[in-house]
């Protein structure tokens, strides 16, 4: 995470604005990898923008949607951005109870590639630089946590990477892990949505002994063939029993995916978050064509429109840029201030 440079520090609470205009990019991100699940996220090359400005006297809070695919966000004071933000501020013991906010993004909504997750991290960092940073990385990981219920998607945008992460209800812990080098990842997104909420409702609630320790073996497999590189083991590891045999039934074409997926040149395959996104990961130098043939294809012969795209674990989690007014960037757009994709922010 890039801050003026520096990582985040605990500081004194803050007694109001310490800018005039804080601009964030947060990395999308990807969760469960198969077995995992709630546990492991990767961060995502690709993003979405929170631009947050404190409200001059006698203004109102203001909602801005930039760009397509927001439709039905609130644009209001219910909206999730400015809640999370009221939360910083209430914590921080900081009172700004009208705000500017705007809001772009590249990553589609419910479609298994943690666009609540991004607003949810992007809004924290956001409203926490707007006030000066008192709050510490491991204060803002909790808050996500706790709003999201999941560490997994909330860990790997904040931190980027991919995160191990556990959450009992009460505290999250998390460790980063350093993506390997040659791992890149074709996720295929079909046109329609698929809320979390449904995603969950056909889960059991109960499954086998041997299910769970098949999936805890392939999550420990897998955790440790990323930490080390082993992308050989992948095809075996990213294999999944509580919630991918689910789920299929919601993506047609998903099961073909996930059981060819290697014969066309993948390292694997699984189901992204809750879907109904797919990623297939694969080595550098592979074919991308016939990869996204085959996949295209699979869905396509069930009836489903779907787009792909070729993205790359992202290594870092915000993007921040602190404005004054006379920062000659102060007026730009928020993608502007931080254009997709490169290394450094700044204020």
């Amino acid at each position: 995470m890039n801050l003026e440079q520096t990582p985040y520090r605990t500081m004194e609470r803050a007694a109001g604005p310490a800018a005039d205009r804080v601009v964030v990019q947060v990395p999308a991100s990807t969760a469960n990898l198969g077995p995992g699940f709630d546990t492991l996220g990767m961060a995502l090359s690709l993003f979405a923008w929170i631009d947050l400005r404190p409200a001059a006297p006698g203004e109102k809070t203001t909602v801005t949607l930039l760009g397509d695919g927001l439709s039905g966000l609130p644009r209001d004071k219910s909206n999730l951005m400015y809640e999370v933000a009221q939360a910083v501020f209430a914590r921080a013991g900081v009172e700004l109870p009208e705000l500017h906010i705007a809001f772009c993004s590249d990553i589609p909504l419910a479609r298994g590639l943690g666009s609540s997750a991004s607003a949810i991290v992007g809004a924290l960092v956001a409203a926490n630089a707007l006030i000066g940073s008192p709050l510490s990385e491991d204060e803002l990981f909790q808050m996500a946590s706790a709003l999201e219920n999941h560490p997994d998607n909330v860990g790997a945008s904040l931190l980027g990477g991919i995160v191990v992460a556990s959450w009992d209800g009460t505290r999250a812990e998390a460790v980063r892990l350093e993506p390997p080098a040659p791992l890149e990842a074709l996720v295929a997104i079909p046109a329609f949505e698929l809320s979390t909420k449904k995603a969950r409702n056909v889960l059991p609630k109960e499954v086998t002994m041997s299910d769970a320790v098949l999936n805890v073996s392939r999550s420990s497999l897998l955790t440790a063939a990323l930490a080390t590189g082993r992308l050989d083991l992948l095809r075996h590891a990213m294999r999944d029993r509580l919630h991918e045999p689910y789920r299929a039934p919601l993506i047609p074409g998903m099961e073909r995916i996930l059981r060819e997926a290697c014969d066309h040149g993948a390292l694997g395959a699984v189901l992204s978050g809750a879907g109904p996104t797919l990623l297939v990961l694969a080595e550098a130098g592979a074919d991308r064509p016939r990869l996204e043939r085959f996949v295209a294809g699979a869905l396509a012969a069930e009836g489903i429109e779907v787009a792909t795209r070729w993205l790359k674990p992202w290594k870092r989690g915000p993007m921040i840029a602190a404005l004054h007014r006379g920062d000659p960037r102060f007026g730009l757009e928020p993608k502007l201030v931080l254009p997709a994709g490169e290394e450094e922010g700044g204020a």
